[in-house]
């Protein structure tokens, strides 16, 4: 199965290191970060858990809810955690997906064959609160993710969302936004009454709305 930006992530079942769990009534009414490792201790995989579980404070304040996955058991998982929190420095504090059986792997794809026939590649996947995929990354097994440009990535859709811009190229939250092209400038007047700067007239640049 290929999903593809805008598609409803598929919903599942599965046992996990903090419990079985029914994954869009986990996912609740927040966003979700679903991504996956190719198998238990292996040592970009343990950097990444230990980095997602230091970021802690900004997906609260964001309302996100990471998940990881490998298609190792739980109990792996379990140990696994105790040598994250020894070589990382920080314990895990989001649920690890076992997946043994590649059925969530399948669902989302995890697995390309070309690259691993068995294990799956670093996916990761935005899930906002209609349980709508908005982003997708795919890493390869050696090169370990940047879960700050996940964060960025998540700033820029929560607040596109709420107002009618988009972000421009290395964007970070507090930085000039741009005018969406599906705002006409009559509208644009009413919504920024302040104006803006338009080096050209489909680039119109304005603060970052509040």
């Amino acid at each position: 199965m290929t999903l593809r930006l805008g598609d409803i992530a598929p919903d599942f079942q599965a046992e996990t290191s903090e419990g079985p769990i029914h994954f869009h009534e986990w996912i609740g009414d927040g966003w979700a970060v679903l991504f996956s490792h190719p198998r238990d201790f292996t040592p970009v995989c343990t950097t990444e858990l230990g980095a997602v579980a230091r970021l802690k404070p900004e997906w609260d304040k964001r309302g996100v809810k990471p998940i990881g996955l490998s298609v190792d058991p739980v109990g792996s998982h379990r140990e696994w955690g105790r040598d994250i929190e020894e070589t990382q420095g920080t314990a895990l504090n989001f649920p690890l997906i076992a997946d043994p059986d590649r059925t969530v792997a399948r669902l989302y794809d995890m697995i390309h064959p070309n690259h691993d026939e068995t294990h799956t590649v670093r996916t990761v996947f935005v899930i906002d609160p209609k349980k709508k995929v908005r982003l997708l990354l795919t890493y390869p097994q050696t090169t370990g993710r940047n879960f700050t440009e996940v964060l960025r990535v998540i700033d820029s859709l929560q607040l596109t969302d709420r107002h009618s811009v988009a972000t421009p190229a290395d964007w970070t939250t507090g930085d000039d936004v741009i005018i969406a092209l599906s705002v006409s400038d009559e509208a644009a007047k009413a919504k920024f009454p302040d104006g803006w700067t338009a080096p050209k007239p489909y680039l119109r640049i304005v603060p970052q709305p509040k």
